[in-house]
Protein backbone atom coordinates (compact mmCIF):
# COMPACT_ATOMS: atom_id res chain seq x y z
CA UNK A 1 0.00 0.00 0.00
CA UNK A 2 1.35 2.93 -0.99
CA UNK A 3 2.88 5.16 2.09
CA UNK A 4 4.64 8.80 1.95
CA UNK A 5 7.31 9.76 3.68
CA UNK A 6 6.82 13.33 5.17
CA UNK A 7 8.65 15.89 7.01
CA UNK A 8 8.62 14.93 10.41
CA UNK A 9 8.75 17.73 13.34
CA UNK A 10 12.28 17.41 15.23
CA UNK A 11 12.10 20.35 17.72
CA UNK A 12 9.34 21.87 19.73
CA UNK A 13 10.16 25.05 17.93
CA UNK A 14 10.44 24.13 13.89
CA UNK A 15 7.93 24.81 11.33
CA UNK A 16 9.98 23.71 8.41
CA UNK A 17 12.90 21.35 7.49
CA UNK A 18 15.75 21.33 4.78
CA UNK A 19 16.52 18.03 3.36
CA UNK A 20 20.41 17.81 3.47
CA UNK A 21 21.16 14.56 2.04
CA UNK A 22 18.71 11.56 1.14
CA UNK A 23 20.55 7.97 2.38
CA UNK A 24 18.37 6.14 -0.09
CA UNK A 25 18.02 6.41 -3.71
CA UNK A 26 15.02 5.63 -6.11
CA UNK A 27 14.54 2.25 -6.74
CA UNK A 28 16.02 1.00 -2.67
CA UNK A 29 13.96 -0.86 -0.19
CA UNK A 30 13.25 0.88 2.42
CA UNK A 31 12.37 -1.10 5.95
CA UNK A 32 10.62 0.80 9.23
CA UNK A 33 13.51 1.78 10.82
CA UNK A 34 16.01 2.30 8.14
CA UNK A 35 17.78 5.67 7.91
CA UNK A 36 16.40 7.31 4.74
CA UNK A 37 17.57 11.52 5.45
CA UNK A 38 19.42 13.62 6.70
CA UNK A 39 17.11 16.93 8.26
CA UNK A 40 18.30 19.94 9.02
CA UNK A 41 16.08 21.50 11.61
CA UNK A 42 16.26 25.09 13.20
CA UNK A 43 18.73 23.10 16.22
CA UNK A 44 20.96 20.33 14.30
CA UNK A 45 21.16 18.13 11.80
CA UNK A 46 19.17 14.90 12.22
CA UNK A 47 19.03 11.28 11.06
CA UNK A 48 15.56 10.70 9.98
CA UNK A 49 14.19 7.25 10.22
CA UNK A 50 11.49 5.61 7.93
CA UNK A 51 8.21 5.01 9.48
CA UNK A 52 6.93 2.43 6.85
CA UNK A 53 8.07 0.20 4.19
CA UNK A 54 8.40 -0.65 0.73
CA UNK A 55 10.15 0.63 -2.43
CA UNK A 56 11.52 4.34 -2.37
CA UNK A 57 9.29 5.02 -5.66
CA UNK A 58 9.53 8.65 -6.19
CA UNK A 59 11.57 11.38 -4.10
CA UNK A 60 9.69 14.65 -4.72
CA UNK A 61 11.98 17.11 -2.50
CA UNK A 62 15.80 16.86 -3.38
CA UNK A 63 18.86 17.79 -1.37
CA UNK A 64 19.13 21.38 -0.69
CA UNK A 65 15.30 21.84 -0.52
CA UNK A 66 13.31 22.69 2.20
CA UNK A 67 9.81 21.41 3.01
CA UNK A 68 7.43 22.56 5.77
CA UNK A 69 6.00 19.96 8.74
CA UNK A 70 3.82 16.91 7.19
CA UNK A 71 5.11 17.97 3.97
CA UNK A 72 5.61 15.02 1.71
CA UNK A 73 9.11 14.15 1.02
CA UNK A 74 8.90 10.80 -0.99
CA UNK A 75 6.85 8.25 -1.94
CA UNK A 76 7.44 4.61 -1.18
CA UNK A 77 5.24 1.68 -2.86
CA UNK A 78 4.92 -2.04 -2.79
CA UNK A 79 6.36 -3.85 -5.82
CA UNK A 80 4.59 -3.53 -8.92
CA UNK A 81 2.16 -0.91 -6.95
CA UNK A 82 1.55 2.24 -9.17
CA UNK A 83 1.47 5.45 -7.84
CA UNK A 84 -1.74 7.10 -6.56
CA UNK A 85 -3.10 9.12 -9.56
CA UNK A 86 -4.93 11.81 -7.07
CA UNK A 87 -1.95 12.85 -5.68
CA UNK A 88 0.19 15.51 -6.32
CA UNK A 89 3.52 15.69 -5.51
CA UNK A 90 4.66 18.87 -3.59
CA UNK A 91 7.35 21.07 -4.87
CA UNK A 92 10.34 22.39 -2.68
CA UNK A 93 9.26 25.84 -0.81
CA UNK A 94 10.02 28.65 -3.17
CA UNK A 95 13.24 29.51 -2.75
CA UNK A 96 14.15 26.34 -0.94
CA UNK A 97 16.09 25.04 -3.51
CA UNK A 98 19.83 23.95 -3.43
CA UNK A 99 22.14 25.44 -5.71
CA UNK A 100 22.67 22.94 -8.49
CA UNK A 101 19.95 20.51 -7.60
CA UNK A 102 18.02 18.77 -9.73
CA UNK A 103 14.46 19.93 -9.49
CA UNK A 104 12.20 18.44 -7.58
CA UNK A 105 9.76 15.59 -9.02
CA UNK A 106 6.61 17.77 -8.51
CA UNK A 107 8.49 21.01 -10.42
CA UNK A 108 7.49 19.88 -14.18
CA UNK A 109 3.94 19.74 -13.33
CA UNK A 110 1.70 22.99 -13.46
CA UNK A 111 -0.65 22.62 -10.85
CA UNK A 112 -0.27 24.94 -8.18
CA UNK A 113 2.01 23.09 -4.73
CA UNK A 114 -0.06 21.75 -2.40
CA UNK A 115 -0.19 23.96 1.08
CA UNK A 116 1.08 22.80 4.47
CA UNK A 117 -2.23 21.09 6.42
CA UNK A 118 0.07 21.37 9.52
CA UNK A 119 0.25 24.46 12.34
CA UNK A 120 3.65 25.33 13.42
CA UNK A 121 2.54 23.69 17.23
CA UNK A 122 1.91 20.65 15.15
CA UNK A 123 -1.85 21.03 14.81
CA UNK A 124 -4.01 20.32 11.74
CA UNK A 125 -4.56 23.41 10.00
CA UNK A 126 -8.52 25.01 9.92
CA UNK A 127 -8.76 26.76 6.50
CA UNK A 128 -11.74 27.37 4.10
CA UNK A 129 -11.67 25.36 0.49
CA UNK A 130 -11.56 28.69 -1.42
CA UNK A 131 -8.29 29.77 1.51
CA UNK A 132 -6.60 26.80 0.26
CA UNK A 133 -6.68 27.18 -2.80
CA UNK A 134 -5.52 30.67 -3.20
CA UNK A 135 -2.96 29.92 -0.65
CA UNK A 136 -2.04 27.15 -3.64
CA UNK A 137 -1.88 29.39 -6.24
CA UNK A 138 0.36 32.15 -4.31
CA UNK A 139 2.52 29.83 -2.76
CA UNK A 140 1.42 31.17 1.19
CA UNK A 141 1.99 28.33 3.47
CA UNK A 142 -0.70 28.03 5.62
CA UNK A 143 0.79 26.18 8.71
CA UNK A 144 2.31 30.04 9.74
CA UNK A 145 -0.88 31.87 9.14
CA UNK A 146 -3.32 32.98 12.11
CA UNK A 147 -7.10 32.82 11.38
CA UNK A 148 -9.39 35.59 11.66
CA UNK A 149 -12.42 33.21 10.83
CA UNK A 150 -14.61 31.33 13.55
CA UNK A 151 -12.34 29.44 15.75
CA UNK A 152 -9.30 30.58 14.28
CA UNK A 153 -10.09 29.13 10.77
CA UNK A 154 -8.07 30.71 7.87
CA UNK A 155 -10.15 32.86 4.99
CA UNK A 156 -9.34 34.00 2.05
CA UNK A 157 -8.64 38.03 3.33
CA UNK A 158 -6.08 35.85 5.46
CA UNK A 159 -4.30 34.22 2.52
CA UNK A 160 -4.41 37.64 0.17
CA UNK A 161 -2.87 40.11 3.11
CA UNK A 162 -0.20 37.11 3.71
CA UNK A 163 3.50 37.61 1.81
CA UNK A 164 4.75 34.60 -0.09
CA UNK A 165 5.35 31.97 2.54
CA UNK A 166 3.60 32.71 4.87
CA UNK A 167 3.66 35.08 7.94
CA UNK A 168 6.49 34.12 10.77
CA UNK A 169 5.52 32.53 13.85
CA UNK A 170 4.23 34.93 16.52
CA UNK A 171 6.90 36.30 19.30
CA UNK A 172 9.23 34.40 17.21
CA UNK A 173 12.63 36.46 17.00
CA UNK A 174 13.82 37.34 13.48
CA UNK A 175 17.20 38.14 11.54
CA UNK A 176 16.59 41.81 10.16
CA UNK A 177 17.02 40.98 6.59
CA UNK A 178 18.49 44.57 6.56
CA UNK A 179 21.44 45.04 9.04
CA UNK A 180 21.82 48.47 10.81
CA UNK A 181 25.04 48.31 9.74
CA UNK A 182 25.45 46.86 6.11
CA UNK A 183 28.76 44.84 5.75
CA UNK A 184 31.39 45.33 3.01
CA UNK A 185 30.32 44.79 -0.68
CA UNK A 186 31.09 41.23 -1.66
CA UNK A 187 34.11 41.03 -3.67
CA UNK A 188 34.81 38.81 -6.80
CA UNK A 189 36.72 36.67 -4.86
CA UNK A 190 34.16 36.67 -1.55
CA UNK A 191 32.14 34.24 -0.55
CA UNK A 192 28.40 34.70 0.20
CA UNK A 193 27.41 31.73 2.63
CA UNK A 194 23.41 31.35 3.20
CA UNK A 195 22.29 31.00 6.79
CA UNK A 196 21.45 27.62 7.77
CA UNK A 197 18.60 26.39 9.70
CA UNK A 198 20.97 26.43 12.76
CA UNK A 199 22.86 29.21 12.07
CA UNK A 200 19.62 30.73 11.80
CA UNK A 201 18.37 29.98 15.39
CA UNK A 202 21.88 30.31 16.93
CA UNK A 203 21.50 34.17 15.98
CA UNK A 204 18.20 34.77 16.66
CA UNK A 205 18.53 33.02 20.17
CA UNK A 206 21.55 34.88 21.13
CA UNK A 207 20.33 38.46 19.22
CA UNK A 208 17.33 37.67 21.66
CA UNK A 209 19.21 36.77 24.71
CA UNK A 210 21.23 39.89 24.98
CA UNK A 211 18.84 42.85 23.85
CA UNK A 212 15.94 41.40 26.23
CA UNK A 213 17.87 39.25 29.04
CA UNK A 214 19.92 41.89 31.55
CA UNK A 215 22.82 40.52 31.85
CA UNK A 216 26.01 40.69 34.14
CA UNK A 217 28.86 38.85 34.89
CA UNK A 218 31.16 37.59 37.25
CA UNK A 219 34.64 35.83 37.24
CA UNK A 220 36.97 33.98 39.88
CA UNK A 221 40.48 32.58 38.87
CA UNK A 222 40.84 29.27 41.33
CA UNK A 223 43.80 26.71 41.77
CA UNK A 224 43.49 24.20 40.24
CA UNK A 225 46.37 21.96 41.39
CA UNK A 226 44.69 19.87 43.75
CA UNK A 227 41.70 19.07 41.17
CA UNK A 228 44.70 18.09 38.91
CA UNK A 229 46.78 16.11 41.37
CA UNK A 230 43.44 14.59 42.13
CA UNK A 231 42.68 13.71 38.64
CA UNK A 232 45.77 12.02 38.14
CA UNK A 233 45.52 9.86 40.82
CA UNK A 234 41.78 9.01 39.74
CA UNK A 235 42.87 8.18 36.15
CA UNK A 236 45.66 6.09 37.63
CA UNK A 237 43.30 3.67 39.44
CA UNK A 238 40.44 3.77 36.55
CA UNK A 239 43.36 2.86 33.80
CA UNK A 240 44.62 0.02 36.58
CA UNK A 241 40.62 -0.85 36.96
CA UNK A 242 39.93 -0.84 32.93
CA UNK A 243 37.96 2.58 33.25
CA UNK A 244 38.06 5.25 30.80
CA UNK A 245 40.06 8.36 31.77
CA UNK A 246 37.84 11.20 33.50
CA UNK A 247 38.81 14.87 31.83
CA UNK A 248 39.36 18.60 33.70
CA UNK A 249 35.83 19.15 32.04
CA UNK A 250 34.68 16.16 33.67
CA UNK A 251 35.36 17.61 37.08
CA UNK A 252 33.74 21.15 36.04
CA UNK A 253 30.90 19.67 35.45
CA UNK A 254 30.05 18.15 38.77
CA UNK A 255 30.97 20.82 40.55
CA UNK A 256 28.59 23.14 38.53
CA UNK A 257 25.82 20.59 39.18
CA UNK A 258 26.98 20.39 43.22
CA UNK A 259 27.03 23.87 43.35
CA UNK A 260 23.86 24.79 41.56
CA UNK A 261 22.19 21.71 44.28
CA UNK A 262 23.84 24.22 46.93
CA UNK A 263 22.85 27.32 45.76
CA UNK A 264 19.39 26.63 43.99
CA UNK A 265 18.26 29.92 42.93
CA UNK A 266 20.28 30.08 40.18
CA UNK A 267 18.91 26.65 38.56
CA UNK A 268 16.00 29.17 37.41
CA UNK A 269 14.58 30.63 34.78
CA UNK A 270 12.04 34.27 34.33
CA UNK A 271 8.25 33.46 33.76
CA UNK A 272 7.35 36.67 33.26
CA UNK A 273 5.12 37.51 36.70
CA UNK A 274 7.00 34.56 38.63
CA UNK A 275 10.26 32.85 38.86
CA UNK A 276 10.36 29.03 37.95
CA UNK A 277 13.07 27.21 40.58
CA UNK A 278 13.49 23.78 39.39
CA UNK A 279 13.92 20.60 41.33
CA UNK A 280 16.40 18.94 39.14
CA UNK A 281 19.70 19.98 37.20
CA UNK A 282 19.13 19.71 33.64
CA UNK A 283 23.07 20.18 32.45
CA UNK A 284 23.12 21.58 28.90
CA UNK A 285 26.61 20.88 28.13
CA UNK A 286 28.17 23.62 24.77
CA UNK A 287 29.53 21.20 21.79
CA UNK A 288 30.73 22.80 18.69
CA UNK A 289 29.69 20.88 15.41
CA UNK A 290 29.89 21.77 11.83
CA UNK A 291 27.77 24.78 11.35
CA UNK A 292 27.36 25.96 15.14
CA UNK A 293 26.71 24.53 17.79
CA UNK A 294 24.38 22.62 19.76
CA UNK A 295 23.04 21.74 23.62
CA UNK A 296 22.31 18.54 24.43
CA UNK A 297 20.81 17.75 28.03
CA UNK A 298 21.92 15.48 31.34
CA UNK A 299 18.93 15.28 33.05
CA UNK A 300 18.13 15.10 36.30
CA UNK A 301 22.22 15.61 36.74
CA UNK A 302 22.44 15.89 40.30
CA UNK A 303 21.61 12.19 40.56
CA UNK A 304 24.52 11.23 38.78
CA UNK A 305 27.76 10.70 40.30
CA UNK A 306 31.13 11.84 38.53
CA UNK A 307 31.70 8.71 36.30
CA UNK A 308 27.74 9.03 35.11
CA UNK A 309 27.82 12.42 33.60
CA UNK A 310 31.13 11.57 31.94
CA UNK A 311 30.11 8.83 30.35
CA UNK A 312 26.61 10.82 29.58
CA UNK A 313 28.24 13.47 28.04
CA UNK A 314 30.85 11.63 26.09
CA UNK A 315 28.28 9.69 24.78
CA UNK A 316 25.99 13.33 23.68
CA UNK A 317 29.05 14.94 22.19
CA UNK A 318 29.66 11.40 20.14
CA UNK A 319 25.83 11.61 18.83
CA UNK A 320 25.47 15.29 18.45
CA UNK A 321 28.41 15.65 15.93
CA UNK A 322 27.16 11.87 14.30
CA UNK A 323 23.93 13.79 13.71
CA UNK A 324 22.36 10.79 16.41
CA UNK A 325 20.63 13.17 19.00
CA UNK A 326 17.05 12.59 19.89
CA UNK A 327 15.08 15.72 19.51
CA UNK A 328 14.32 15.26 23.10
CA UNK A 329 17.93 15.72 24.59
CA UNK A 330 18.03 18.81 23.65
CA UNK A 331 15.37 20.12 25.89
CA UNK A 332 15.22 20.43 29.83
CA UNK A 333 18.17 22.05 30.60
CA UNK A 334 18.72 24.60 33.43
CA UNK A 335 22.27 25.36 33.50
CA UNK A 336 25.12 25.36 30.71
CA UNK A 337 28.31 24.90 30.66
CA UNK A 338 30.98 26.17 28.11
CA UNK A 339 34.47 25.46 27.59
CA UNK A 340 36.95 26.55 25.51
CA UNK A 341 39.94 25.64 27.71
CA UNK A 342 40.81 22.88 25.05
CA UNK A 343 41.12 25.69 22.06
CA UNK A 344 43.56 27.49 24.31
CA UNK A 345 41.17 30.30 26.19
CA UNK A 346 42.37 31.55 28.90
CA UNK A 347 38.87 33.47 29.61
CA UNK A 348 35.93 34.47 28.62
CA UNK A 349 32.58 35.23 29.15
CA UNK A 350 29.06 33.87 27.61
CA UNK A 351 25.84 35.20 26.65
CA UNK A 352 23.04 33.34 28.52
CA UNK A 353 21.03 30.37 26.98
CA UNK A 354 17.02 31.24 27.21
CA UNK A 355 15.06 31.00 29.09
CA UNK A 356 17.93 29.74 31.51
CA UNK A 357 19.58 32.53 33.90
CA UNK A 358 22.60 30.95 34.00
CA UNK A 359 25.62 30.08 31.93
CA UNK A 360 29.46 29.08 33.05
CA UNK A 361 31.98 30.01 30.60
CA UNK A 362 35.79 28.17 31.38
CA UNK A 363 38.81 28.47 30.24
CA UNK A 364 42.16 26.30 30.14
CA UNK A 365 44.07 25.26 33.17
CA UNK A 366 47.24 27.70 33.19
CA UNK A 367 50.59 27.71 34.53
CA UNK A 368 51.45 30.90 36.24
CA UNK A 369 53.58 32.61 38.68
CA UNK A 370 51.16 32.86 41.84
CA UNK A 371 51.51 34.00 45.79
CA UNK A 372 51.45 31.51 48.38
CA UNK A 373 50.31 31.08 51.88
CA UNK A 374 53.48 32.41 52.88
CA UNK A 375 54.40 34.76 51.18
CA UNK A 376 56.18 33.05 48.29
CA UNK A 377 56.01 33.14 44.14
CA UNK A 378 56.18 29.91 42.88
CA UNK A 379 54.46 28.16 40.03
CA UNK A 380 51.01 27.60 40.23
CA UNK A 381 47.86 26.05 38.14
CA UNK A 382 45.25 28.50 37.98
CA UNK A 383 41.52 27.93 36.01
CA UNK A 384 39.50 31.07 35.22
CA UNK A 385 35.89 31.13 35.40
CA UNK A 386 33.55 33.37 34.21
CA UNK A 387 29.73 33.62 35.08
CA UNK A 388 26.72 35.18 33.03
CA UNK A 389 23.36 35.50 34.28
CA UNK A 390 19.98 36.80 34.16
CA UNK A 391 19.94 39.39 36.49
CA UNK A 392 15.85 39.38 36.90
CA UNK A 393 16.84 35.93 38.09
CA UNK A 394 20.13 36.03 39.84
CA UNK A 395 21.53 38.85 42.03
CA UNK A 396 24.94 39.40 42.17
CA UNK A 397 25.36 38.01 45.94
CA UNK A 398 23.64 35.10 44.70
CA UNK A 399 25.59 34.32 42.09
CA UNK A 400 28.96 35.19 44.52
CA UNK A 401 27.32 32.47 46.46
CA UNK A 402 27.81 30.30 43.43
CA UNK A 403 30.67 30.72 42.45
CA UNK A 404 32.34 30.36 46.20
CA UNK A 405 30.58 27.03 46.40
CA UNK A 406 32.27 26.28 43.08
CA UNK A 407 35.98 27.34 44.57
CA UNK A 408 35.46 25.21 47.46
CA UNK A 409 34.47 21.81 45.08
CA UNK A 410 37.66 22.55 42.83
CA UNK A 411 40.16 23.56 45.11
CA UNK A 412 38.79 20.16 47.13
CA UNK A 413 38.12 17.79 44.57
CA UNK A 414 37.15 14.96 46.80
CA UNK A 415 34.18 16.92 47.91
CA UNK A 416 32.73 16.32 44.98
CA UNK A 417 32.54 12.29 45.99
CA UNK A 418 30.90 12.69 49.03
Amino acid sequence: MAAYIEMPKLSDTMTEGTLVKWRKKVGDKVSAGDVVAEIETDKATMEMEAFDEGILSEIFVQEGAKATIGGRLALLLEPGEKAPAADAAPAPKAGGEAKGAAPAAASTSSAPAPVSTVSANGGRVKASPLARKVAAAKGVDLGRLTGSGPGGRIVVKDVESAPAGGAARPGAASVSAVPAIPPMPAGPNDQTIPLSGMRRTIAERLLASKTQIPHFYLGIEVDAAPLMSFRASANAAAEASGQGKLTVNDFVLKAAVVAATKVPAVNASFAGDSIIQYADVGLSVAVAVDDGLVTPVVRAAQKKSLREISEAVKDLATRARNKKLKPDEYGGGTITISNLGSYGIDNFYAIVNPPQSLILAIGAVVKKPVVNAKGEIVVGQRLAIGLSADHRVVDGAVGATYLAEFRQLIENPALMLL
